[in-house]
């Protein structure tokens, strides 16, 4: 099971992909076509900032295409983040001219999701990679060189929207989009679809009962102080654990790990994830008639 940290892609990601793309397409297949379909973008300008096309995906989609294209989402964020829900997504189209400069989202959610509908192999544009600061950026002196000169690679990861790719990422960090020059064709631009994972909360399979898993959780809300012992930490550590039948929790899986620490302090933030890692393995529950799931995200804000 992959971690999610600061980054992940996901390839392949939807059987709705090309059902989604097609729909796209046909609003689009006739520029001297005008009905209502084609009036519900919005033309969102930032100056400096923000430039793109943009919709309320759950609105530009037949309901029974994007309910299921969003269900799959929902159950990725809980299955693999914690999260129960996702954002009302939008849906953009950057053709020439349109850019995202860097900015941080927050407090939208401890997730964000960049799901991509760009024909990326037979593109007719420059730009239009996801942008985010690396981590060697956000903490630049630490391992500054005076012998070493820098170049935009090595500042700034870039991401590129193949089709049916997801990305997730730590909406923290500062990101955006290059900007895409070469087509004012909107069947020809990026076309992504974009939110946040929301609402992270405990979920449960099996015999537990919501009020046992409710009061283990009572009491590591009373260890926490403990556990991280003042340390300015800040983020999303979610794990999945079984509960056997004897009450007993088995080694837990990490799934996602936002963790930061304000000032650099690497060690001390290491030492919170272990407290956290152990808090969670000393959990103990009432027996049960048998094992039981538990994915548990545990959010710690500054």
């Amino acid at each position: 099971m992959a971690t999610v940290r600061r980054l992940r892609t996901y390839d392949r990601f939807a059987a709705e992909a090309q059902h989604l793309r097609e729909h796209f397409d046909a609003r689009f297949l006739d520029p001297r076509r005008a009905d209502e379909g084609r009036f519900v973008w919005d033309y969102w300008h930032v100056p400096g900032q923000y430039t793109a096309l943009r919709t309320p995906a759950w609105r530009y989609f037949p309901e029974p295409l994007y309910r299921a294209f969003h269900e799959r989402l929902v159950r990725f964020g809980r299955e693999m983040l914690g999260c129960h829900d996702v954002s009302p997504p939008w849906m953009s189209n950057y053709i020439d001219g349109c850019e995202q400069r860097l900015h941080g989202d927050l407090p939208h959610g401890p997730f964000a999701f960049v799901f991509s509908l760009t024909p990326w192999r037979t593109r007719a544009f420059t730009g239009g990679e996801t942008l985010l600061l690396r981590e060697e950026t956000l903490d630049f002196w630490s391992r500054f060189e005076s012998v070493r000169s820098v170049e935009e690679r090595e500042v700034v990861e870039a991401v590129e929207p193949v089709f049916n790719r997801l990305t997730v990422f730590d909406p923290r960090i500062p990101h955006g989009v290059r900007r895409v020059e070469g087509t004012r064709d909107p069947r020809f631009g990026r076309l992504v679809i974009h939110g946040w994972f929301v609402q992270p909360r405990p979920f449960v399979e099996g015999p537990m009962t919501t009020g046992e898993l409710r009061r283990a959780l009572d009491g590591l809300g009373k260890a926490l102080p403990d556990v991280v012992g003042g340390a300015p930490v800040a983020g999303v550590y979610s794990v999945r654990f079984k509960v056997r039948a004897t009450g007993a929790v088995d080694k837990a899986a990490l799934l996602a790990d936002t963790l930061r620490i304000s000032g650099g302090d690497e060690a001390e933030l290491r030492r919170v994830r272990r407290r956290l890692a152990a808090t969670i393995a000393g959990f103990t529950f009432k027996k049960q008639k048998g094992a039981s799931t538990v994915t548990l995200p545990i959010v710690l804000e500054r």
